[in-house]
């Protein structure tokens, strides 16, 4: 089935391209904040991004809160072209399942990039929870329920699912697909696109036992700004890219949602029944926002500046990443100096400031995608568990890059 054209897809919201916006919040703390560092107790086995190890590159983590019995919750992670995977309490794996395969010859085969939960979904008759996955290889999104005695995964999804963003299989080659995922209660997903500076919701749909969805807002954030001193810049991305969002998140408490994208800033805008209802304000710009910078043909990078900073940029280093809520708090990864930025989640007024760094029984997490929180008290974690990505989780094996999830105590969150 082919999802409808852009042009048709419901409420759409589109921000000026030339805008400096005012933040919601103060951007800094008075006085700069002391690093509070953290060890994880726990993590799960390291993945291989190579042929070897099937390609698998730790991405996003989700929690899994068992309804009765606490010990029987579950870590659900993407491993990109690795798939899924399902995790204990104690970081052993359970479960790992594949992704779909390329549709045809030339096409893209299945490749996970977000996961989260949608607890208590009405389908074929009951209620169950489900991970909702977006397949960025195939722009589309993906819905296991979870077995409430084991905790397993089983796949649910349509066979007829509509593309995410994309009208044809051309288009969705070129990899502009669903990307960055949140749930929004039990109805709805926030999904972001890759390399565009788009977001969507998407009504989840029960179809004969089976899931899908369909389009219901659109908000495209600013790819270029006026600058205090009237100077105009845009963030460098790649050529015929846009500066993209990855991290979503929604709290629905407060009628808002955060879109962090990666290269600008982190966003705060208000959300209703999986619509958009006002205009996105900046919480806080990237470090790098306002530095001229300029693509390097030879080395594929960006090329930054700094020394032509114009003193415009916020504390959080690009990439601004993973996205999670719990408590008062907002958590936010700032993935360039390997640490993450505390705010509350009302006034989005900046609390706090941590990195997650080696101990006795495992090491740190750096460059970190994404993250996950629960207030709930697990076993081991008295204080609510948080997930975290280790972009170069060490010891190495030799030159095989590698990747994995660190588990900590959150009672250090407010």
């Amino acid at each position: 089935m082919r999802s409808p054209s852009p042009r048709l897809l419901g409420a759409a919201l589109a921000v000026p391209t030339l805008l400096l916006t005012t933040p919601a919040a103060p951007a800094a703390a008075d006085g700069p904040q002391r690093i509070e560092k953290l060890r994880a107790t726990a993590e799960t086995p390291a993945l291989y991004d190579d042929e070897a190890g099937g390609d698998a590159d730790a991405d996003d983590p989700a929690i899994w809160v068992h309804p009765t019995d606490r010990a029987r919750s579950r870590v659900i992670a993407t491993a990109k072209n690795g798939g899924l995977r399902v995790y204990d309490l104690g970081g052993r794996e359970l479960q790992s399942i594949a992704t779909p395969p390329a549709p045809g010859p030339d096409d893209e085969a299945g490749r996970f990039n977000n996961v989260d939960i949608v607890e208590g979904f009405r389908l074929g008759g009951r209620t169950v929870d489900l991970a909702a996955v977006s397949d960025r290889g195939r722009d589309q999104l993906r819905f296991y329920v979870i077995d409430a005695r084991t905790g397993l995964l089983t796949d649910v999804t349509a066979d007829d699912v509509p593309f995410a963003f994309n009208a044809t299989q051309a288009e969705v080659n070129e990899q502009r697909t669903a990307y960055g995922l949140d749930a929004v209660g039990n109805e709805y997903l926030l999904v972001s696109r890759r390399s565009t500076p788009e977001v969507g919701t998407f009504r989840i749909v029960a179809d004969r036992g089976r899931v899908t969805y369909r389009p219901v807002g659109r908000l495209t954030l600013p790819a270029e700004f006026t600058l205090p001193n009237g100077a105009r810049w845009a963030p460098c991305t790649d050529p015929g890219d846009g500066p993209q969002v990855e991290g979503v998140v929604v709290d629905a408490a407060n009628g808002a949602a955060y879109l962090a994208q990666e290269d600008v800033a982190l966003w705060r805008v208000p959300i209703r029944d999986g619509r958009f209802t006002g205009r996105p304000v900046t919480v806080e710009k990237v470090r790098e926002f306002g530095i001229p910078a300029a693509y390097d043909e030879a080395t594929e990078e960006c090329v930054v500046d700094y020394l032509a900073d114009p003193g415009f940029g916020g504390r959080i280093a690009a990439d601004v990443e993973g996205l999670t809520i719990a408590r008062s708090t907002l958590v936010v990864s700032s993935q360039g100096d390997d640490t993450f930025y505390t705010y509350d989640r009302r006034s989005n007024r900046p609390t706090g400031h941590f990195a997650v760094v080696d101990g006795p029984r495992t090491d740190g997490s750096q460059e970190c995608d994404g993250a996950a929180v629960t207030a709930t008290p697990l076993p081991g974690f008295p204080g609510g568990l948080l997930v975290v990505h280790d972009g170069q989780d060490t010891p190495a094996d030799g030159d095989r890059p590698s990747t994995n999830f660190k588990f900590l105590d959150a009672g250090f969150l407010r």
